[in-house]
C-alpha cells in the first residue's frame, strides 16, 4: 500500500493534460452527434479567471461524460473524452491494488454516483451470473445480508426480484450470529433458494461493525452452495485498510469478489462519488448490447456520469498520498480512542471497532436533548430509539467532544442524584 504524495502543481498539470486530451465543445473540432454540452454559460462561466487554477471545477465546467467502464480494454469507451477517462482508470487501478491489494491488472471497476448504485450493481451482476452460468431462476436466487446492513440491500433486492435472508445479530457485538446464519439458509434451501449472493459489511452504517467475511465464505463453501461475497465498504473502504493492517478485506481474500467505497464519506470528495471495483470476467453478466450507439458498450447501472467526478477522487488520494492519508485516519481513530476513554470511566455502555472512527451509544445513557443539541442519529426515528451515534469525521472539533462530554457527564450525574 504505496503511492506518492504529488504537489498542488502536479496534480494541477495532470488534470490539464487530461482535459487538453479531451475534444472541447467549444474549440475547433466539429462535435454534431454528442447529446451533451459544456455546463450553461449564462451561470456557469468557461473564462472565469479562477478556472486556471482550479482543475476540479475546470472540469465540472468541461462537463465530460465517463460513461462505460475504461479498465474494460485500451480503447476509450467514447474517445472525444479519452484524456480524463484515463484519470478514472488510473483511479480504479490505485484502489484496487495499492488499498485492497490487488494483483496488477486483474480487476474492473467504474466511480459510480454511491454506495447504493454500486451494492445494487453487484446484485445484478450476481444475479445474471447464476442465470446465465447455472441457469438459475429468479425465485432460486437468495441474497444474505444482516440485520444491519444498509438499506440498499432491501432495495435491491426488491428491483431484482431477489429473496432477501436477514440474519440476526448480537445485540452488544453486532456479530452475525452463527445459529441464525444456519437456520436461515437451511430453510430458504429447504423453501427452493440455491444459489446466495452474500453480503459482508465493512463497516455497518450505524455501528461500523464489521463482519467475519471468512466465517461467511467457510460456512458457505462448506454447504457447498454456490456463493458469490461482495463487500458493502461504503463507509469503511477509505478508513479500514489504512488503520487494521491485517485486514481481510483484500483481492488476496478468495472469498471477496467485488467491493464498494464511497469517496463522498472518509475521502471527503462531492457526493455522487462512489467506488465499485471487481474482479475481472464478471461485467460482461451485465453489458447492455442494445447500447450500440456507444462504442464500448455500457456495463453500469447509472449510465452516463461525471469525470470530474472520478477526477476529485483522484486529486484527493494524490494530494495525501498513502502515508498521509494513513496518518489521517490513523489520527481519527486517535480521537474516536479518547471519547471511548471517557465513556467508559462515565460506565457508559457503546460499541465500536478499534478501527473505525464510529460510537454507537445506548440511548438509555443519551437524553432527546443531548442527542439534538449534538445532532447524533438515531438507529430509528419511527420506533423509540435504543442506540445513538457519534462520526468523529475532519471537521469535528476537540471543543465539539469535550463540551459534548462534559454535557453527558452532567446528565448523568444529575440523573444520580434524584
Amino acid at each position: 500500500m504505496y503511492w506518492k504524495k504529488q504537489t498542488h502543481e502536479q496534480i494541477k498539470e495532470t488534470i490539464f493534460a487530461a482535459l487538453s486530451q479531451n475534444l472541447d465543445y467549444r474549440g475547433e473540432h466539429p462535435i454534431l452527434g454528442i447529446p451533451g454540452t459544456y455546463l450553461d454559460t449564462a451561470e456557469f462561466y468557461p473564462d472565469a479567471p479562477f478556472l486556471k487554477d482550479a482543475p476540479y471545477m475546470s472540469a465540472m465546467v468541461r462537463n465530460p461524460n465517463h460513461i462505460g467502464v475504461h479498465t474494460l480494454s485500451e480503447k476509450s469507451v467514447l474517445e472525444i473524452f479519452e484524456g480524463t477517462q484515463k484519470i478514472e482508470k488510473d483511479l480504479i487501478r490505485l484502489c484496487a491494488e495499492e488499498i485492497f491489494n490487488g494483483d496488477p491488472g486483474q480487476q474492473d471497476g467504474y466511480v459510480a454516483t454511491g454506495g447504493t448504485e454500486a451494492n445494487i450493481q453487484a446484485m445484478w451482476i450476481y444475479r445474471n451470473f447464476f442465470r446465465k452460468e447455472f441457469g438459475a431462476r429468479i425465485g432460486e436466487i437468495g441474497l444474505v445480508y444482516s440485520e444491519d446492513s444498509h438499506y440498499s440491500m432491501p432495495k435491491g433486492a426488491n428491483i431484482l426480484n431477489l429473496t432477501s435472508i436477514i440474519l440476526e445479530v448480537d445485540k452488544d457485538t453486532r456479530e452475525i450470529l452463527p445459529h441464525s446464519l444456519e437456520s436461515k439458509i437451511k430453510t430458504a434451501m429447504d423453501e427452493g433458494i440455491k444459489y446466495f449472493i452474500v453480503i459482508a459489511n465493512l463497516s455497518t452504517t450505524m455501528f461500523g461493525s464489521v463482519d467475519d467475511i471468512d466465517m461467511l465464505g467457510d460456512f458457505f463453501t462448506n454447504m457447498n452452495a454456490p456463493f458469490k461475497i461482495h463487500v458493502d465498504a461504503a463507509y469503511g473502504g477509505f478508513i479500514y485498510p489504512f488503520t487494521n493492517p491485517t485486514s481481510r478485506f483484500t483481492f488476496q481474500n478468495p472469498y471477496l469478489n467485488s467491493i464498494t467505497s464511497d469517496g463522498h464519506k472518509m475521502l471527503q470528495t462531492p457526493y455522487g462519488t462512489g467506488l465499485f471495483l471487481i474482479r475481472k470476467g464478471y461485467f460482461d453478466f451485465v453489458k447492455t448490447d442494445e447500447a450500440q450507439y456507444i462504442p464500448g458498450k455500457d456495463y453500469t447501472v447509472s449510465g452516463s456520469r461525471s469525470g470530474a467526478n472520478a477526477i476529485s477522487m483522484w486529486m484527493i488520494l494524490q494530494i495525501h498520498g498513502s502515508e498521509g492519508w494513513k496518518y489521517k485516519m490513523e489520527t481519527l481513530c486517535d480521537h474516536t480512542e479518547r471519547i471511548c476513554k471517557r465513556l467508559t470511566g462515565m460506565g457508559v455502555e457503546f460499541f465500536r471497532n478499534p478501527y473505525l472512527n464510529i460510537i454507537s451509544i445506548k440511548a438509555k445513557y443519551i437524553s432527546s436533548e443531548l442527542a439534538h443539541k449534538y445532532y447524533l442519529v438515531a438507529n430509528s426515528y419511527e420506533f423509540e430509539p435504543t442506540w445513538y451515534k457519534i462520526v468523529v469525521m475532519p471537521h469535528v472539533k476537540q471543543g465539539t467532544i469535550d463540551s459534548f462530554l462534559m454535557d453527558l457527564e452532567g446528565e448523568l450525574k444529575a440523573r444520580q442524584m434524584r
